[in-house]
């Protein structure tokens, strides 16, 4: 009777998952049906159409079913090497007609990131393909696409709003003062700007100066992309003075963009459809804006960026790096060294190419990983690293292990220092009236202390462990960099640099993208860099994660910029909260890179979100 019962249990829990998959599927459908665009249609001739309605990632991050249920946002999120992929065989495949680049709700991406993007599009016109760009608004990433488009349409009621590199960020120590919380911060680096939100009020002259330096050269590198790509337009001086620029269109924001050159025509998505039409074709003449529509997502599987029999590996560290399992979009040492491990026992390698797109993380972490990169390259593989549009700190510990660093005049590298918070509540059981005590067998029982402050010697333990993690660091960076220690130590103290800055420092050995790193490796290899494939070691998405992709829907942001903008410092305080909350709750030893901006940017918060809202963006 027992197995009977244990039986039936198992036939109900299937029979459960099964209604939950046809839920998830008939919701899914009913969201398509009432959310259709006039050119919807997917077929293999037309224009291919990139809605890209979320950012472009390294990775994207998965998506669990209690997530979706719940009825939060969810984000979407963009391959950065699929949509390049995806571009660059559009440009040989005489069937796309023309590259459709709807932005409408498009939220960003790395600055690197989206300069390949741009590159592809630029490659996509030179062989032909023309590609026409649509939004309602542009602001800084969405302009850095559609500037390398033959066309630029705008809403007539939208904008452009260029704003440029920086911004302000939060400073909790006055916060913590009055909850009687202490950050106990152990660093070194003149540099290390991660830990100031939590023992200053403001940001240090050394960190203002750094910053801004880092702004300055981001800022001097992306006005160069987009005027070479558009030189018409008066980027520069739009930027520095909109307010003139729209007075003297006579207060019509689209018109003033219009009128500085920085788009081509004002005209609704019904108008852009007519467009591709004219060069694509339509299915159907009665709908207007309708046009011959190639689906991203079927395209992008007819045309896949890797082959599972490639010679060159490609594994890729993106998101925070923190020690055990994670899911993909987070860099989970041993999830990627599983992933490695067995690329190299199944796949026929003959180079590794390290694709980094991370701000850092756990110092263990970071070592796990290089110390596995190690040990491929000692079994004769030759080792690239190729730095997306960000590779600092963790990331930079890790991209020691290569025989060549890949970067570009964007990304954002360097951050070489190590950091430890320790919260403690001593203050806040003095407000409650709460006292601490106890006893000790040696001198270290129960620290560090988080009720009554860890104790000198647990404090100068932990500062000593920091020093001698950093003075490993520059080691490290100095074996692999061919660089005396004092010069390490020079150019490290946690400052960040620009990949421009970064090369002239000896940081980085050239600049190229992945693509260019996969042909380095290939050489490196004794392989045709013309024809060898990439294999790309990650874990593959479960099956919850793929119906998730296929079916589901993720919350659009709202498409008027100006509802855009005064969504920003919702993501910006959210952004801080989850900042907050991997710096207190991670481990204690961290090569991180706070100041570095995000690698995938966060969601719109919505007006009136919820506080589950919140809270999954906590779990991000």
């Amino acid at each position: 009777m027992r197995i009977l019962g244990k039986v039936w249990r198992l036939l109900v829990g299937v029979k459960d998952g099964l209604v939950l998959v046809f839920m998830l599927l008939f919701f899914a459908s009913l969201y398509a049906a009432l959310t259709v665009k006039p050119y919807a249609s997917s077929r293999s001739d037309g224009a291919l159409l990139l809605d890209i309605s979320g950012a472009i990632v390294e990775q994207p991050a998965e998506t669990d079913a209690v997530t979706y249920l719940s009825g939060a946002t969810i984000a979407s999120e963009y391959r950065l090497r699929d949509l390049v992929h995806a571009i660059d065989t559009a440009a040989r495949d005489s069937r796309v007609k023309a590259i459709a680049l709807d932005l409408d709700v498009f939220t960003g991406g790395g600055q690197t990131a989206l300069s390949d993007v741009g590159n592809a599009l630029d490659r996509a016109r030179k062989a032909g393909k023309p590609v026409i760009a649509y939004a309602s608004g542009y602001t800084d990433g969405g302009y850095t696409l559609a500037a390398h488009a033959s066309e630029i349409w705008l809403n007539p009621l939208g904008a452009v709003a260029i704003a440029g590199p920086g911004g302000t960020g939060l400073y909790y120590k006055g916060l913590l003062d009055k909850l009687g919380v202490t950050a106990n911060v152990y660093r070194v680096g003149t540099y290390k700007a991660a830990v100031e939100p939590f023992i200053r009020s403001d940001m240090s002259p050394e960190a203002r100066e750094a910053n801004q330096a880092l702004a300055g050269s981001l800022w001097e590198s992306w006005l160069q992309d987009v005027t070479q790509a558009r030189p018409k337009a008066k980027v520069a001086a739009y930027a520095a003075a909109p307010d003139a620029a729209v007075a003297a269109a006579g207060g019509d924001m689209a018109r003033a963009a219009l009128d500085m050159g920085l788009v081509d025509k004002l005209g609704d998505r019904t108008a852009f459809g007519s467009r591709i039409a004219e060069l694509a074709g339509t299915d159907d003449d009665s709908v207007p804006g309708n046009f011959k529509a190639i689906a991203y997502d079927a395209y992008v599987g007819r045309n896949p960026a890797g082959s599972p029999s490639g010679s060159i590996g490609v594994l890729t560290v993106a998101g925070d790096i923190m020690d055990g399992q994670s899911e993909l979009g987070t860099a989970g040492a041993e999830t990627i060294v599983e992933a490695l491990q067995r690329g190299l026992s199944e796949k026929p390698l003959k180079a590794l190419v390290v694709r980094i797109d991370s701000p850092g993380g756990s110092v263990m972490g970071s070592e796990r990983i290089r110390q596995a990169v190690l040990a491929a390259k000692d079994t004769g593989l030759p080792v690239v690293i190729s730095m997306g549009s960000v590779a600092a700190s963790g990331g930079y510990w890790i991209a020691t292990a290569g025989d060549r660093i890949f970067a570009e005049p964007d990304t954002i590298t360097g951050s070489i220092g190590v950091f430890g918070i320790i919260p403690s509540f001593q203050g806040a059981l003095d407000k409650i009236g709460v006292g601490a005590d106890g006893v000790k067998t040696t001198p270290l029982s129960g620290e560090p202390d988080i009720l009554r402050g860890p104790s000198p010697l647990a404090g100068r333990l932990i500062q000593q462990g920091v020093e001698g993690t950093y003075r490993r660091f520059l080691q490290i960076v100095g074996e692999a960099r061919k660089l005396p220690v004092e010069r390490v130590d020079a150019i490290a103290q946690g400052r960040v640099w620009d990949g421009g800055t970064a090369r002239q420092l000896g940081l980085v050995d050239q600049f190229g993208s992945l693509d260019a790193a996969i042909a380095e490796a290939a050489r490196r290899a004794d392989l045709d860099p013309a024809t060898v494939r990439p294999v790309y070691l990650e874990k593959e998405p479960g099956v919850v994660e793929r119906l998730l992709k296929t079916y589901g829907g993720a919350e659009e942001a709202p498409q008027d910029i100006y509802s855009r903008i005064a969504g920003e410092p919702g993501a910006l305080v959210a952004r801080a909260i989850a900042d907050a909350r991997r710096m207190l709750a991670g481990p204690a030893l961290q090569a991180r890179c706070l100041e570095c901006p995000p690698v995938a940017p966060l969601p719109p918060v919505r007006a009136g979100g919820s506080l589950l809202d919140l809270l999954m963006f906590w779990r991000r």
